[in-house]
């Protein structure tokens, strides 16, 4: 068992990437506790993964302080942007390359 540490302040721990139980015994180990704005169920949650926190790894904070950790990306972030349909439209046909007649490219000048 993780014995939590007597001095009053400590440094947010990186919860980014980690499962909901594994954040919240990472923050627990720190003398942190956790609060999850876009989970009201959070402390039902528990293999969803931690996408954003706030404040950031490495923050010095006073002990029993409260990180606040999400789920969810935010409206405009992350996610893979705006996908099909594409526009404008690939050209309609059977799917062909038009390619120029075949000839040949070093065709000889006769000189006259």
């Amino acid at each position: 068992m993780h014995t939590t540490p007597t001095t009053p302040e400590v440094r947010v721990p990186r919860l980014v990437g980690l499962m909901a139980m594994d954040a919240r015994e990472a923050a627990k180990s720190h003398g942190l506790s956790l609060t999850a704005p876009d989970r009201p169920d959070f402390g039902l949650v528990v293999v969803d993964y931690v996408v954003r926190q706030y404040p950031q790894p490495g923050t010095p904070v006073p002990r029993d302080s409260t990180v606040a950790v999400w789920f969810d990306f935010g409206e405009g972030e992350g996610g893979g942007g705006v996908r099909e349909p594409r526009m404008p439209r690939p050209p309609s046909g059977d799917g062909h390359r038009a390619l120029d007649e075949p000839g040949d490219p070093y065709a000889m000048v006769s000189s006259a």
